[in-house]
């Protein structure tokens, strides 16, 4: 078996996995893909393969709730389709009105999938994010749980949905446990995974019904010890990833502590508004809100490039709702800004449901497309070399915003991005001006690439020398560019 993937040893913001540098860039994540009957995964993982596609995400237990907002999540089954890892043996009938759960017996079914999918992900090639629990986030989300004592025959005790991310019950935490401990036991042997511990964990100040921040960051910090405990004597350690609790009422995303002393090889965000890093807020848009926020994104990954641990948005729904190219575009951007910041970046998809497992034909010709195009992008890069840079550029159109990555002194990605707001004159309309930059003196190639078509234009060559910056006039472009800069 090979070495799983890893922080890569000389460069801390990206990984290694089998012998290559790579970045984790998905438009997938259906997290829903073992526990959702219906999900054909082969259909799926081989459009993830088709598009270069390097991680998806996978949730071990959580059912989502049924909502108007994002309605079409794989993690939302019907009840006789929703697969959990025990056995559902009644006699008495559950929340969801099909037989209890017996938490004493693990579902033949259910690990049949899992690793049906992880073998296939593996042999692709693919990155897979294995979330061993999730906020329950309402009292009938918590209800749909079969740790939830209404759902099993095995006693677990009463409590408030929002205690569920804590040690307050011992009973519970034991099952928590056990089930995590399961699926670090069933999942050891492969290498193309790595784990979460919790989506989305949060607490509330105040305490009293809720579990306080502190109390959240405890119970995560468990997790990750059952996590190394179980795997002491197994074949292969992998890394965890996760979040440090954000904080309900008034809603903010603390990062230093997963930065710091958190027990995680690689920090996770969502980004939202009142993500906060050494005093710093950063407001990267509301939930499902249309709105583009690339200045707070890019500002982020600039701010944390020298943490020594990976950055992963690991789940963006700004606008994944929203199932056409204005919503699709805003995510591209995103990607592209995180990418080119030295992180990763994960959207999800909602055109792919059960019986539409590689999505419509207009997503195909979009955001699909367009992951594949970043994906082939990002991966022609020395990613081991390669770091993000800050104030390089000299001159960019008006309206732009410009995020780097680069092998200094060998190769520049300059991403300049339409940063204005849907609602703000102009935005969407074509940009004109052109790019200057300082290079050191020699030869250098300079070609524009498009994130919508995948093509670059023809090269030029440019003379450079030393101490005057080179100008030239880009190609007009609607949306975003990319600038690449060789030394010939």
């Amino acid at each position: 078996m090979a070495q799983p993937i890893r922080v890569h040893p000389d460069n801390p913001r990206c990984f290694e996995f089998r012998g290559k540098a790579i970045a984790l860039v998905t438009a997938t994540e259906h997290y829903g893909a073992v526990l959702n009957r219906p999900f054909r995964m082969e259909r799926y993982l081989a459009d993830v393969a088709a598009k270069h596609i390097t991680v998806t995400r996978l949730f071990c237990l959580f059912r989502e709730q049924q909502s108007y907002v994002n309605p079409a999540s794989t993690c939302k089954p019907a009840s006789p389709d929703f697969i959990a890892p025990y056995v559902r043996t009644g006699p008495e009938l559950a929340i969801d009105r099909e037989p209890k759960y017996d938490l004493d017996q693990w579902n033949t079914e259910y690990f049949e999938r899992l690793h049906r999918f992880l073998s296939l992900a593996s042999d692709y090639g693919i990155i897979v994010e294995v979330v061993l629990l999730s906020n329950t986030y309402e009292p009938t989300g918590w209800g749909l749980n079969p740790l939830h004592p209404g759902n099993n025959i095995n006693g677990t005790p009463e409590i408030k949905w929002a205690e569920y991310m804590s040690l307050r019950h011992p009973t519970l935490w034991a099952r928590q446990a056990a089930h995590a401990k399961k699926i670090v036991e069933e999942t050891n042997r492969y290498d193309n995974i790595f784990y979460e511990m919790c989506n989305e964990p949060g607490g509330m100040p105040s305490g009293g019904d809720f579990a306080t921040p502190d109390e959240v960051n405890e119970w995560l910090s468990a997790l990750a010890g059952i996590v190394r405990e179980t795997e002491m004597g197994m074949e292969n350690k992998h890394i965890i990833a996760g979040q440090e609790s954000f904080i309900y009422e008034p809603f903010s995303g603390p990062h230093d502590y997963a930065f710091g002393d958190f027990d995680v090889d690689a920090v996770n965000i969502h980004p939202l508004p009142g993500m906060e890093y050494h005093g710093q807020m950063y407001n990267m848009g509301d939930f499902m809100s249309k709105g583009l926020k690339l200045r707070a994104m890019r500002d982020f990954c600039l701010a944390t490039r020298d943490e020594k641990k990976p950055l992963n948005f690991d789940e963006d729904n700004i606008a994944s709702q929203y199932r056409d190219p204005e919503g699709w575009t805003i995510h591209r951007k995103r990607a592209w800004t995180a990418l080119m910041g030295g992180c990763h970046y994960d959207v999800i998809d909602f055109s792919i449901q059960p019986w539409l497992e590689d999505g419509t034909e207009e997503s195909q010709a979009h955001i699909r497309m367009w992951m594949k195009h970043l994906s082939d992008f990002v991966h022609s890069m020395d990613l081991a070399r390669a770091r993000t840079l800050a104030g390089w550029g000299k001159a960019q159109p008006e309206h732009t915003l410009e995020s780097v990555l680069a092998v200094e002194g060998e190769d520049y990605a300059v991403y300049l991005a339409d940063e204005r707001e849907r609602d703000e004159a102009g935005a969407g309309e074509a940009i004109r001006g052109e790019v200057g930059f300082e290079l050191a003196e020699g030869t250098w190639k300079v070609a524009c690439y498009s994130p919508v078509t995948g093509m670059y234009s023809p090269a030029v060559e440019v003379e450079a020398k030393d101490g005057e910056a080179v100008r030239l006039g880009l190609p007009e472009f609607v949306g975003d560019i990319v600038v690449r800069v060789t030394k010939a």
